[in-house]
């Protein structure tokens, strides 16, 4: 299979020379395991197994001497893909790392049983790293190298504008699980992400968290995947899907902890004037959202290519490890986005076609109120810069995002 290389790449490569066990958690059919047999090809006396191996893994939890003379002994690295098959797999890991020194990198598609089966056996053992689907920068470098070395340049000409704005079309549609990425046509575009969206419900949620019924949840994916970037709102998805206040907030953070859903929480300092407990969800990964409500059509024609393209912005922050938060005071004034960078609080709005350097009064209210020095109005292809005070605010495309920051 073709391999479309991965940022988290050179991270996880710098930390293989030390002791510390590697974790790579994330989405089924992000790409975990394609990234570790890339990186085991590059290693001396390496080995890769996985807990999907029934026989393996009963070794590894019912006689883990011999799953150390198998594995361990004389094995420089030992990659373990699947690795939250493994019940109390933590203590056993811990054995291994006090007593040998075999570099152990594990791979698992949810970080909360990977937090329950080993992580907390680790603390000070263990680094944990996220790899979501393709990120539009390694989506691009894969379609296109010549354009996505083009998209460093600060200021991009409207023929280089126009040509990444139609591959970004694609990205926001179909998404960036790498398979689908690969996919040469878009009915196999459909089928593979119809595949991943049932083998997430079948494995991930009945395998893994033991939940027999899931016709309440796939009324809530749904519900969300329409309201994507709203104010989440408990008593209307209740009503919708019949979950009580409980089983509601339980299975909202079943999809969070299994990286279907991004949490936006608000931002505040003042409890009177702003809003500090109603978060918005966000979709990791728009096409698995558009799989689930069946909806695959051109941005021209759609009705929610506002919600898809601040959808776009909150995955991308997240795969660049900054935290999501909103603004939002009890009066209405909202900033879709509020990041920090070096103590500095950066506001982001998405708008859909500007042509001119416009800016809402709730922008402006937050760039006063909270001295920000630099601000970020993105559109689908409008670049522009002006002062607003003392702050710089840059009007660039979408997808340009990650290179301004």
């Amino acid at each position: 299979m073709t391999y479309i290389k991965r940022s988290l790449e050179e991270k996880i490569k710098k930390y293989l020379k030390r002791k510390e066990i590697i974790a790579i958690v994330g989405a089924r059919q992000a790409g975990k395991t394609t990234l570790m047999k890339h990186i085991l090809k590059e290693l001396k006396n390496a080995k890769f197994i996985s807990f999907e191996d029934q026989e393996i893994l009963a070794m590894f939890t019912q006689d883990i001497d011999l799953f150390i003379r198998k594995y361990i002994k004389d094995t420089d690295f030992l990659f373990i893909d699947e690795f939250q098959y493994a019940k109390q797999g933590g203590k056993q890991l811990k054995f291994i790392y006090d007593n040998y020194k075999t570099k152990i990198i594990i791979s698992g598609s949810s970080i909360a049983e990977l937090s329950i089966q080993s992580i907390k056996y680790l603390v000070g053992r263990i680094f944990v790293f996220t790899l979501s689907p393709l990120s539009f920068e390694e989506f691009l470098q894969y379609k296109d190298k010549e354009l996505a070395e083009y998209l460093n340049k600060k200021a991009l000409s409207p023929i280089a504008t126009n040509k990444i704005f139609s591959l970004y079309k694609e990205y926001i549609i179909f998404g960036g699980y790498p398979e689908v990425v690969l996919a040469n046509n878009i009915e196999l575009k459909k089928e593979i992400l119809k595949n991943i969206y049932n083998t997430y419900l079948l494995r991930e949620i009945r395998e893994i968290l033991q939940i027999s019924d899931d016709i309440q949840l796939i009324k809530l994916i749904k519900a969300l995947a329409l309201q994507i970037g709203s104010l989440t709102s408990h008593n209307e998805l209740s009503s919708l899907t019949g979950f009580k206040y409980r089983e509601l907030i339980k299975y909202v953070n079943i999809l969070k902890k299994t990286f279907i859903c991004l949490e936006s929480k608000p931002f505040f300092t003042n409890k009177r004037k702003e809003l500090a407990k109603i978060s918005k969800l966000y979709f990791l990964d728009m096409g698995f959202r558009n799989i689930v409500i069946n909806n695959f059509q051109d941005i021209n024609d759609r009705t929610d290519i506002g919600a898809i393209n601040e959808n776009f912005i909150a995955s991308e922050l997240f795969k660049m490890d900054f935290s999501l938060n909103y603004w939002r005071t009890k009066a209405g004034a909202e900033v879709d986005f509020v990041i920090e960078i070096n103590n500095k609080l950066i506001p982001i709005e998405a708008k859909t076609n500007l042509t001119s350097p416009k800016y809402g009064k709730s922008f402006k209210n937050f760039i006063t109120e909270y001295k920000s020095e630099r601000g970020f109005i993105l559109s689908q292809q409008y670049f522009n810069e002006i002062n607003l005070g003392k702050a710089k605010i840059k009007f660039i495309p979408l997808f340009s995002l990650t290179k301004f920051l």
